[in-house]
């Protein structure tokens, strides 16, 4: 535990345990387990003098940077991460723009895969269009060559999601980071490679295969409790932290003190939740391959998936995030008489709380790049907390109701 008491150096290996403990200081906070929840918009100082002194990486001099609080959720979120520096932001969509921002200018072009979480392709198409910045979608499951051919040389910004939200497919994300480092030359800024590490959480160290920023919407499984809008930014480098800080402060992305405190309860608690979920997923995604119904089940941890090899190599384990493909003489209509039959699932667009929710993707995914597509029609599920049995009954009744 982080705090004053004289004890030895006894390592803290576990990832459970290292979640219980980091990001509080009991000893030093009057013996309360949780760290206090500090609220505030105006720091004072004991002098004019000291209050001018005050640095970007010095003491707080205002709300807009954040607080105690703030301070201890990214301390933790670099602990999850691997990271030296996080920062915490408003929302999963706010710590995406902020580093996109931070490294893009008028004139430069920045590479989205064609599996992105659709807010970031509206931020692509919209304000980065509007401001003069180029993106080229590109096939997400590209190799190192082709990644090669896709740089430019006003490329500043690689963005990777692996995997992707609704789709699913893996990144090779080593081989993404050896060609754009390859391509680095002294007359040129290189291109920051940003991933989105929601799915992968801990599972996937971002730093340790190439990346540069990794971006995480701790609206899932850290808040765990659907109750918070929250995300981070995480860095290893002071040369990436200096221009994402001035972004975060220039646009004032800063969180509010009472989500970051729901996020650390819900860090405690993280490391057996994701468990738990995780092989549940596992479970009825395996039992869903089963299914007649049934065409595709997406889910990187399954043989069956096409990029399993990849997922095998750099993830550790796997969160309870993924998807289902129909046989395609199902309709559109079909699907979404199944989801909205399900008795223990909600109908909504988030994922890594404590409740399952089944989502209709069909409808909803934008894709540009030729490729192939799923087949049929498609949802994604997220596995809660539930009783697996009690979950697995309520999708075999659904898929029992789908026509013959």
């Amino acid at each position: 535990m982080s705090d004053d008491r004289p004890h030895g150096e006894i390592p803290a290996e576990g990832f459970a345990t290292r979640m219980v403990q980091v990001g509080r200081a009991p000893l030093r906070q009057h013996g309360f387990v949780n760290p206090p929840t500090h609220r505030g918009s105006t720091v004072l100082f004991p002098s004019s003098r000291a209050m001018r002194a005050a640095g970007p990486d010095g003491p707080i001099t205002y709300g807009t940077q954040g607080g105690p609080t703030h301070q201890a959720l990214a301390a933790a979120v670099a602990e999850i991460e691997g990271g030296t520096r996080a920062l915490i932001l408003s929302s999963g969509l706010a710590a995406i723009a902020v580093p996109m921002m931070a490294f893009l200018k008028a004139g430069d072009h920045c590479l989205v895969p064609d599996s992105a979480y659709g807010p970031s392709r509206r931020l692509a198409d919209g304000l980065l269009r509007g401001w003069g910045i180029e993106t080229t979608y590109y096939d997400p499951i590209v190799d190192e060559r082709g990644m090669s051919e896709l740089l430019r040389p006003n490329t500043r910004v690689v963005l990777t999601e692996s995997p992707g939200s609704h789709t699913f497919e893996l990144q090779d994300i080593p081989a993404i980071a050896r060609a754009v480092h390859a391509a680095a030359a002294p007359d040129r800024p290189r291109a920051r490679i940003l991933m989105d590490n929601t799915w992968g959480i801990h599972h996937f160290q971002p730093f340790r295969h190439g990346v540069d920023v990794s971006i995480q919407a701790l609206t899932k499984y850290v808040g765990g409790h659907a109750d918070v809008l929250l995300g981070s930014v995480t860095v290893v480098d002071e040369a990436d932290w200096v221009p994402i800080r001035n972004a975060y402060t220039a646009l004032g992305q800063v969180a509010g003190a009472d989500d970051c405190s729901l996020a650390l309860r819900g860090l405690r608690t993280m490391a057996t939740r994701l468990r738990a979920q995780g092989a549940a997923g596992l479970e009825i995604a395996r039992w869903l391959e089963t299914r007649p119904e049934v065409l595709r089940v997406l889910h990187p941890a399954l043989p069956s998936h096409p990029q399993h090899a990849l997922w095998q190599r750099d993830f550790t384990g796997t969160c309870s995030l993924f998807g289902v493909v129909l046989q395609p003489h199902y309709s559109e209509d079909d699907l979404y008489a199944l989801i909205d039959g399900l008795h223990h699932f909600g109908i909504g667009a988030s994922w890594g709380g404590y409740e399952s929710l089944a989502l209709a993707t069909t409808g909803g995914i934008t894709r540009t790049v030729p490729g192939e597509r799923l087949g049929g029609p498609a949802f994604r599920l997220h596995i809660g907390l539930e009783d697996p049995a009690d979950l697995r009954a309520d999708l075999a009744a659904g898929l029992d109701r789908l026509p013959r």
